[in-house]
């Protein structure tokens, strides 16, 4: 099964993604990963394009990207988590890991992106971390 979890920077994805892995026991993948898997990124996307197809009826792949232009490359049949939080609270999360400081720029940027992904289709959308890893993982996975 290919799970994509997508959203902006600082929502969760990382850690609902660590664990659903939990449950699934597959193999995670995060924004562009796939460059180790070759020399030159061509074939290193082509490669990662033919696990990614495979894992759809195969082993278990979560694959996790905070880049929209990233999303062209999902095969049909992947599940598809859409993962939201206020502007605020994104802001909150950057500064953290920015050791408290959110300069200007980055938080210009922040706003610029706010919302990028709401069109995106998905199966799921987990907002603030609701619904819980359990409801999503008992509709995932039954």
């Amino acid at each position: 099964m290919l799970i994509v979890i997508f959203g902006e920077s600082c929502t969760g994805k990382t850690t609902l993604a660590d664990q659903l892995n939990a449950v699934a026991q597959g193999k995670l993948y995060s924004g562009k990963d796939y460059l180790r898997m070759a020399k030159s990124e061509p074939e290193a996307l082509r490669l990662f394009q033919a696990l990614l197809s495979d894992s759809v009826q195969g082993e278990n792949v979560i694959y996790i990207t905070a880049e929209p232009e990233q999303l062209a490359f999902i095969p049909d049949g992947a599940v598809r988590i859409l993962v939201t939080s206020e502007l605020d609270t994104i802001k909150e999360r950057f500064a953290a890991r920015m050791h408290g400081h959110l300069p200007a720029p980055v938080a210009a940027m922040l706003e610029k992106k706010h919302g990028c992904f709401d069109q995106e289709p998905h199966h799921f959308h987990v907002h603030n971390g609701s619904p819980s890893v359990e409801a999503l993982c008992r509709d995932i996975f039954n």
